[in-house]
């Protein structure tokens, strides 16, 4: 899937990359999407909970299986897909019973390929599903639960893998891509290999409009406003008034840890993503 700059015959060509994704052109299988209402940025009183949303291409959500919970059962890819809903691409598996489901598209799977998720300790391949206490040390996964039977939470982006360091007793260390190395229970599920459309950060829009089309309204900076609309403008020339990158209500932006103290999981992580352990109360 290489990364390619079209000729500029129009203006919004000439800042434009692309990543050529290998995908299927075929509509989206039809028991596998459901409608999408678009929020635009509101909570269930009309109000703006967060900003700069609305607008964008209509699109329906692709039902993702973040289990893996048919044991046992081949599944033969019958397609890899676009999604716009993640930034990484979708494979359709087709298993031998006759049902059919979406998984995230580990790198290097190709349409033909079959896959499988088991409980016992076979031979495996790129995106094969395991849980953890049966997967090796210094094997790169993605899709990974952090509660068992709940469905993957973490390393699901395009082109992302996580490291499992080692696996003792019921506790596995894993490595995440943030550089976070956190505690999981070593029965939580995890798909062997890297998510997919790797090259997906290198692409460049463009344009204003294809932004317009994610659904992502104009950003103006704070310094660009006016002391009544923002803490941070107003001055002459360009300044921020000396004050420190805060929020239109005061809430500080940088500077200090937003991490809660009473966050339970708080025992799990053992170093942060900063590079620092973590501290005990």
């Amino acid at each position: 899937m290489p990364l390619v700059k079209s000729r500029p015959l129009t203006p919004g060509q000439r800042f434009l990359i692309r990543n050529k994704a290998d995908v299927s052109k075929k509509k989206p299988e039809k028991l596998l999407t459901v409608s999408k209402h678009e929020k635009k940025g509101r909570n269930c009183y009309g109000r703006i909970t967060s900003r700069r949303r609305g607008g964008g291409h209509k699109k329906h959500y692709r039902l993702i299986d973040f289990r893996r919970d048919k044991i046992d059962i081949p599944a033969k890819v019958q397609a890899i897909e676009y999604d716009p809903n993640r930034s990484a691409n979708i494979a359709l598996l087709a298993y031998v019973d006759g049902e059919k489901r979406y998984i995230l598209a580990p790198r290097g799977v190709k349409a033909g390929d079959t896959l499988i998720s088991s409980n016992k300790k076979i031979e495996f391949s790129v995106g094969y599903s395991f849980p953890l206490e049966l997967i090796p040390p210094a094997t790169k996964i993605h899709a990974l639960e952090l509660h068992p039977g709940r469905g993957a939470q973490l390393v699901r982006s395009a082109g992302e893998a996580a490291q499992l360091i080692k696996v003792d007793g019921n506790r596995a260390t894993i490595k995440l891509p943030s550089g976070e190395i956190r505690f999981l229970n070593a029965r939580c599920r995890a798909t062997i290999g890297e998510v997919g459309n790797h090259e997906h950060e290198g692409r460049s829009l463009g344009k204003a409009g294809r932004n317009r089309w994610l659904g992502r309204r104009p950003r103006v900076r704070g310094v660009a406003m006016n002391p009544v609309d923002h803490p941070m403008g107003g001055g002459e020339g360009r300044t921020s008034g000396g004050g420190h990158p805060q929020s239109p209500w005061g809430q500080l932006s940088k500077g200090f840890p937003t991490r809660k103290k009473s966050n339970p999981t708080n025992s799990q992580i053992i170093v942060r993503r900063n590079g620092r352990p973590m501290k005990r109360k």
